[in-house]
């Protein structure tokens, strides 16, 4: 522990740098990374804080924050986040009902000052974060800790292995660890937690219910388009956008009026991928001028934040980004749930049980490259009786495995009764 601790004291300075320069692009961010220090002000006494490192952390723990909000009205809700696209996301969905902070660096110091001001009367960290200083920490100040949503890959548990003695110390800490399936459990309890912490709960990430609202601004989108086919990209990384529009324009050799929707995952590359896409020489309309999709646009670029449940909807396939590159993929049951086939390339090792759920049950196509990426696209927008048989198969996928949030919630409400704990204030 000291040692881990010596090496992220080294790293800081690195790190503050980073949270400086990224200050000077953002500036609501750079009246707030002191928060990652563990400074800000006070806040009332007895929140459940939930750790959500990003985007895809927030919206799979949307509906256990929900029920808690709409349950327990009187507790505040406190959320945190790592990333600026994570905050910008609890921002979106749930407005001035939580308070938000960036969560502190796994540091004592940042750790104490952010305990002495949030004081939580329990802590949930959704997905496979371990930080051993901030276990350490909750342990001390009797704030019992839930791990939600937790899934531990091979990949994952091997290198966890190799700090075996640290990892059993952490693991030793939560008083409840929410897995996904009983092979988490397995690796989970192998690195050390105790077995009658362990409860498997299924996966958060297929709590979700398209709204009818949702629906209806699509059906909008697609009335002012026209009669065309829709393509969407979701979360595309560095080295895929050019196989994305490889494809593309294959595809409107066949399909002449098809229209690309294409969201990178990352803002910071929005220009870089707008002068990609005007290379090629493809008409294109950014999504945050608002400007009107006439038919002689080839590209829209979505370039804007929180609309990307909107893009699955209005469309007729869907491309999981992160896939065609050694990311590991996203998450594609936000369009399985909206009735979208999807297609998604060879690297899925963060969702890989997700992939195979998706495939066995004949929602979605897993491609290797260009060639097989045209096309798996071309079959769902050509053959109707695919693209709506893959369509039923999805939301059904979805539907089967929900029930993981009433389950966690279930977990979490003795510790959410309990009192605050007198050591959690300053």
């Amino acid at each position: 522990m000291k040692l881990y601790t010596l090496l992220l004291r080294a790293v800081l300075p690195f790190a503050l740098a980073r949270l400086w320069w990224r200050s000077r692009k953002h500036p609501h961010y750079a009246a707030r990374w002191g928060e990652r220090l563990g400074y800000g002000p006070p806040l009332a006494a007895g929140s459940v804080w939930v750790h959500a490192v990003s985007v895809g952390e927030v919206r799979a723990g949307a509906p256990l924050m929900r029920q808690l909000l709409d349950e327990h009205p009187d507790i505040p809700l406190l959320v945190t986040t790592t990333t600026l696209t994570g905050a910008a996301q609890v921002e979106m969905l749930f407005g001035q009902s939580v308070h938000h902070r960036f969560a502190p660096f796994d540091l004592p110091g940042a750790l104490r000052r952010f305990l002495e001001t949030a004081r939580p009367r329990t802590a949930v960290i959704l997905e496979t974060e371990l930080w051993p200083n901030l276990f350490e920490a909750l342990r001390r100040a009797d704030i019992p800790l839930v791990l939600a949503n937790v899934r531990l890959s091979e990949r994952s548990y091997r290198r966890y292995r190799h700090f075996r003695r640290l990892t059993a110390h952490m693991l030793a800490v939560p008083a409840v660890i929410a897995v996904q399936s009983s092979a988490d459990a397995g690796r989970v309890q192998a690195l050390g937690a105790p077995a009658q912490r362990i409860h498997v709960t299924g996966n958060m990430k297929f709590e979700m219910n398209p709204t009818a609202s949702l629906r209806e601004a699509a059906q909008a989108l697609r009335y002012e388009w026209g009669e065309r086919p829709v393509w969407v990209a979701a979360s595309t990384h560095q080295g895929e956008e050019e196989i994305v529009l490889d494809a593309y324009v294959r595809l409107r050799a066949i399909f002449p009026t098809l229209l690309l929707i294409l969201v990178p995952r990352h803002p910071e590359r929005f220009e870089a991928v707008g002068k990609l896409i005007r290379q090629r020489g493809l008409s294109v309309v950014e999504r945050s001028l608002g400007w009107p999709v006439n038919p002689d646009i080839a590209v829209l670029f979505g370039d804007t934040m929180g609309e990307l449940m909107l893009f699955f909807a209005a469309a007729d396939c869907a491309f999981i980004g992160g896939s065609l590159v050694e990311t590991g993929g996203h998450n594609p049951l936000e369009a399985l749930a909206l009735g979208v086939p999807t297609v998604f390339g060879p690297h899925m090792f963060n969702f890989d049980e997700i992939g195979k759920l998706t495939r066995e049950a004949g929602a979605g196509i897993q491609v290797r490259d260009t060639l097989s990426l045209t096309e798996a696209v071309g079959r769902y927008l050509g053959d109707q009786e695919a693209r709506f048989a893959a369509g039923r198969a999805g939301e059904e996928l979805v539907l089967a495995h929900q029930g993981a949030c009433a389950q966690t919630l279930g977990l979490l409400e003795p510790l959410v009764r309990r009192p605050p704990s007198s050591s959690a204030g300053p």
